[in-house]
């Protein structure tokens, strides 16, 4: 089971990917209609006022179409073949789905307690998807959905039938099979969604009126879970889901930036629930603080060496907010030191929300400066001058207390190694040689994904693969055959975690095509295993 959660959430990755370029987007056309800051040119009669609106228009694709990409970018990651058909039947039976919802309530909507004649937006609970008026089920709703139709994928995609029924095998055999359980899951949603949505309602006051304590428990549990891989049931919900607002933090709040940006009030009392955004202030602020610990701490001769490492990984924290080249390096030495991490990183959000200071900041500073801090400095600076400060004295907190405990528990963290040859030694002549003969290709990806499938056991060991934003998950048979973690990063990666037979390699930002060429070798190897 916890395999399969784990996969279910490096899925949510595939579509998640898009959102920080369309936010970066859609923030800067936002800077460059404010006539605070662009004077007259921000007219909106003017042709530049004009040619951003257009621009903006184009960034709004991804936040206004999340249900759709949930149903396209799931099949691609979770469908063991024929992704591309997958993402089809994914798409018309989610289509389907809707059509049967929009039928039943016009029909019987006030016996589910709907008024169906309302307009969509707004507290009624209701949408359009693709041109069909139904009830708004978000995020939820497609992920429920394209689950649904990936598991019928993958088990009825291959069915033989009968020679007279060949029209129907394959995707319309499985759109056919999804037809009938859609029709099911529509009455079994129009019953349940509004009474949902009422309750979820009422939960929004309840978080959003949480305060301090609420955000501390968010961020620490956002990120003590992200070595499990189960942080994306904690932050999916809140900033890509109903869970404190209608459509999601990041959708709201691009979507009222205009109107933050206009006001003098607080932020905190103007978007309460941004609190549950603020998880990217570790990124920014306390990664730099612990690279900073590592690099004091390690030895003089070894300080070269380590802080080109250092320095890549925390820029890509800072600028990108992915964190796991920096927070990986230290975690599986050290574990004390993650707990640490995240208590410091709940604590910086509890402490700038209580300040103040609120937004959708999960992500980089890239992200940041064009979605928050730019538009809205000319009302807020106050606060984030504050959130600055704050934010340079968790810094030094993060420094002084993992410098501390590193040397205080002589924990060996990179360039601490206590042989010089330690990591060489870790090596056997057999793995050796296996890596040597996998990197012969000339093409870095599948370098790495060859050498990745020989340290995992070979083609034979594997049952299935996926990806996240940085780690290649991967089902093996028997854990036993699998390498040591010297091999894996002698291939280039981070690290490894290893939780009985689901492996995560940790590859960085390249792994979407390490992920392929991954595949591509394996399904070679597999035809030449059944051959």
């Amino acid at each position: 089971m916890m395999q399969k959660i784990q996969r279910f959430g490096a899925a949510m990755f595939v579509p998640v990917l898009l959102f920080p370029f369309a936010g970066i987007l859609v923030g800067l056309t936002i800077v460059f209609k404010n006539p605070d800051i662009m004077g007259s040119l921000a007219n909106p009669n003017g042709m530049w006022y004009k040619f951003w609106t257009v621009i903006e228009e184009g960034g709004w694709t991804v936040f206004r179409q999340i249900p759709l990409l949930f149903v396209i970018g799931l099949p691609i990651a979770l469908a063991k073949k024929a992704q591309a058909r997958a993402c089809m039947e994914a798409v018309v039976s989610y289509l389907t789905f809707n059509y049967f919802i929009s039928a039943i309530l016009t029909i019987w909507g006030d016996s589910f307690g709907v008024d169906f004649s309302q307009e969509v937006g707004g507290v009624s609970g209701l949408t359009m998807i693709a041109g069909i008026k139904t009830l708004d089920t978000s995020m939820i709703g497609s992920i429920l959905i394209a689950g649904i139709v990936v598991y019928l994928h993958n088990r009825y995609f291959d069915k033989k039938l009968p020679d007279f029924l060949g029209i129907f095998q394959g995707s319309s055999f499985v759109v056919i099979i999804s037809f009938l359980v859609m029709l099911p899951m529509a009455f079994i949603t129009s019953f349940i969604w509004p009474m949902i949505q009422h309750a979820i309602a009422s939960m929004q006051g309840f978080l959003a009126s949480s305060g301090v304590l609420g955000v501390w428990l968010y961020t620490f549990l956002e990120r003590i879970l992200i070595p499990t891989g189960l942080h994306h049931f904690i932050y999916g919900p809140f900033i890509y889901g109903p869970a404190v607002v209608e459509s999601g933090i990041a959708v709201y709040w691009i979507e009222h930036l205009s109107e933050f940006a206009t006001s003098a009030k607080s932020l905190k009392e103007l978007f309460p629930a941004g609190g549950f955004a603020l998880h990217g202030m570790s990124k920014i602020f306390g990664i730099p603080g612990i690279a900073l610990a590592m690099y004091k701490t390690a030895k003089p001769e070894k300080k070269k060496m380590i802080s080109g490492l250092l320095i890549s990984a925390t820029l890509t924290s800072v600028i990108a907010g992915i964190t796991e080249p920096i927070e990986f390096t230290f975690l599986f030495i050290a574990p004390l030191l993650f707990v640490v991490h995240a208590l410091l990183a709940a604590t910086m959000s509890a402490a700038m929300y209580a300040f103040g200071v609120s937004g959708n900041m999960g992500g980089g500073l890239l992200e940041i400066l064009s979605s928050n801090l730019i538009p809205l400095f000319p009302y807020h600076s106050h606060t984030y001058i504050i959130q600055l400060m704050i934010g340079l004295i968790f810094m030094g907190i993060y420094f002084f207390v993992f410098r501390y405990l590193i040397l205080k528990l002589d924990i060996a963290t990179p360039g601490r190694e206590v042989e010089e040859n330690e990591e060489v030694k870790l090596y056997s002549k057999a793995e050796y040689k296996a890596m040597k003969e996998k990197n012969k290709s000339g093409n870095a990806y599948i370098d790495q994904a060859n050498a990745y499938l020989e340290a995992l056991g070979g083609a034979e060991n594997i049952v299935d693969v996926t990806n996240c934003a940085t780690r290649l998950r991967v089902t093996v048979k028997d854990p036993s055959k699998i390498a040591s973690d010297s091999v894996f990063k002698a291939a280039k990666a981070h690290g490894v975690v290893r939780n009985g037979k689901a492996i995560q390699i940790i590859v960085g930002l390249s792994v979407p095509q390490v992920r392929e060429q991954f595949e591509s070798i394996l399904h070679q190897k597999n035809e030449k295993i059944g051959q």
